[in-house]
């Protein structure tokens, strides 16, 4: 492995999403400023939307990282659930792993949850990515949550994180309820590439890397190409592009290792 080689603590191109190693990329710190301006302010529904591998769910995940004990939160990352099943796995996420019953007692539950939440001076934050899953019954039900409040404020806050399908969808006139909810909208874009170059780097620092190995710029430029500016991609061609420098020997990956890396991973970029 290319650990030992390089002197890496980890690997830098892990495609599993970790605050630790979020860059921040002028799109990315806009995102973030949103989404603290949108919980920290109490402004209702916000939503987050970008392509897949755009760095949503870093962001969401860094955003809780980022929220002190003022805060109780709950983040549900695959929202392809009943009715029930999706309160059932919020009171989860909330401390309240026993929870049992019906949509009406899950409901009061949840209720009674945030009022004690909001006597203790805390604020309660749901994230939901992926939620582009969530049907339009879910998204009616997310809606109807947002009506826990007391008499100056809403009890929950709600992050609504999903690929450009949730646009759509919110979009619908079935919606319109929800959707004049939404006071807070980013969408994330792919980074440039200037910003690939810096991404690379932050990346091999965060995992320990000292100056190697390196990247070439052209090499830098390819991958900036050929992923189109998606973090995701970047990370898959990087970490490969990387073996393959290990594999001769170097430690300045080329434009040859990112050819073959791209090789290799021909069908997942087409």
């Amino acid at each position: 492995m290319y650990l030992d080689y390089y002197g890496l603590r980890e690997l830098p191109f892990n495609i599993t999403p970790s605050p630790r190693f979020m860059y921040l990329s002028d799109a990315h710190a806009q995102a973030m400023d949103h989404l603290m301006f949108g919980v920290q302010l109490r402004r209702g529904f916000i939503v987050l939307t970008g392509d897949v591998g755009t760095g949503k769910t870093t962001l969401c995940r860094a955003l809780l990282d980022r929220l002190d004990d003022r805060y109780r939160t709950a983040l549900i990352l695959d929202p392809c659930l009943s009715d029930t099943q999706l309160l059932r796995a919020i009171l989860h996420e909330l401390g309240c792993p026993d929870a049992k019953g019906d949509r009406l007692t899950l409901r009061e539950r949840l209720y009674q949850l945030l009022l004690d939440e909001f006597q203790a001076g805390r604020d309660v934050v749901l994230v939901i990515d992926e939620a582009q899953h969530l049907t339009y019954a879910q998204l009616e039900q997310v809606r109807l949550l947002s009506n826990f409040e007391n008499d100056d404020r809403k009890l929950l806050q709600i992050v609504l994180s999903g690929q450009p399908e949730l646009d759509t969808k919110l979009a619908a006139a079935k919606l319109r309820q929800l959707r004049q909810r939404v006071t807070v909208r980013y969408r994330l874009r792919p980074i440039n590439s200037d910003e690939t170059n810096a991404y690379i780097r932050h990346r091999l620092t965060v995992a320990g890397g000292n100056g190697r190995p390196s990247f070439a710029d052209a090499a830098v430029e390819e991958i900036h190409a050929r992923s189109s500016g998606i973090p995701r991609l970047v990370n898959a061609i990087s970490d490969i592009s990387l073996l393959a420098a290990f594999a001769s020997q170097n430690d300045c990956v080329t434009c040859v290792h990112v050819a073959k890396a791209v090789d290799d991973l021909r069908e997942s970029l087409e």
